[in-house]
């Protein structure tokens, strides 16, 4: 039986050797490699003539997320042109290695690949668009095919547009839904609100969905408590201050945005505070942006106030 197992064993280890299969040899030092880095340097300075010297004059780009099966990539003119728009268009231009990557050169043993390296690189492509203020922080990844020549006969990129398609959008004005002073849902926020001034607290909660979240400015932007908990720290501030009013600020705003079908009440307070153990009068501004469901309910809420004043 000992030696039935030892032969599946080796069988099983003969097996698993034989599934594998070298093409080829990566590298993390290279000089397709120092070609790569130096061609997008001069690429992110927006100098197109030293970028030039680094492609082949039948240079191609390549889209790598298209979904068009006819695409014929972009030609060197092109790409230089390219150069020239980032240059003119995008402040901050970066492109930089991300966290942890680094780039690999790759030597084929397949005769179509003898005479060419692979180069990958992972990297953050980051700026400003000068003309819309849209941000771009975005993963690139990149496929370069570089010949004997050490220059750059392809680039094939892997990129989110959705960054590219929001600076399209923004040249032209969008509505995005409507803004109400006067609403069903600001009647509810002023309702809650005067419902905690006068101590009226099973009043004051009807209004929040029973699993309605809240958070404020002082805690981690990933943190939120639940409506019991929320509770909780209402009785502790009334433990210690005395609420004198609750005064309006301006006038509240209702925005029932198109997009994501939100629905969203922001309120300016005054919260008029005496601290019991002291009688320190306090006033604590309190800036609310309400959430509500298609019902009615407040099913979010985050409040921006100073914890310092409370001091």
């Amino acid at each position: 039986m000992k030696k039935f197992f030892s032969m599946v064993l080796l069988i099983a280890v003969c097996i698993t050797y034989a599934q594998k299969k070298t093409n080829g040899t990566i590298y993390v030092e290279h000089p397709a490699i120092n070609v790569v880095e130096a061609m997008t340097q001069a690429y992110v300075k927006g100098d197109a003539d030293k970028v030039a010297s680094f492609l082949t004059d039948d240079f191609k780009s390549f889209n790598g997320v298209t979904s068009n099966k006819d695409d014929k990539g972009s030609d060197k003119t092109a790409f230089l042109n390219e150069v020239k728009f980032w240059k003119e268009n995008i402040d901050y231009l970066s492109i930089k290695k991300s966290e942890g990557a680094y780039p690999d050169a790759l030597e084929y043993k397949e005769a179509d690949n003898k005479d060419v390296v692979w180069v990958q690189t992972w990297d953050d492509l980051k700026g400003v668009h000068n003309k819309t203020g849209v941000k771009i922080d975005t993963p690139l990844h990149r496929l370069f095919v570089v010949d004997k020549n050490n220059k750059i006969k392809t680039i094939i990129r892997y990129r989110n547009s959705s960054v590219f398609d929001e600076i399209e959008h923004s040249f032209n004005d969008r509505e995005n839904g409507a803004i109400y002073n006067h609403h069903e849902n600001i009647n509810s926020v002023r309702k809650m609100i005067y419902a905690f001034e006068n101590k009226d607290f099973d009043k004051a909660y009807s209004f929040y969905d029973e699993k309605a979240t809240f958070s404020d400015i002082n805690m981690p932007v990933d943190k939120s408590i639940t409506l019991a908990e929320q509770k909780a720290n209402d009785q502790k501030l009334f433990e210690k201050y005395d609420l004198t009013s609750i005064d309006m600020v301006g006038y509240p705003d209702y925005l029932h945005y198109e997009m994501g079908d939100a629905r969203v009440v922001q309120s300016w307070w005054n919260f008029r505070l005496t601290r019991k153990s002291d009688n320190k009068k306090i006033v604590l501004p309190i800036f609310f942006i309400d959430n509500f469901d298609d019902k009615g309910k407040i099913i979010s809420e985050i409040a921006y106030y100073s914890e310092k004043l409370l001091e």
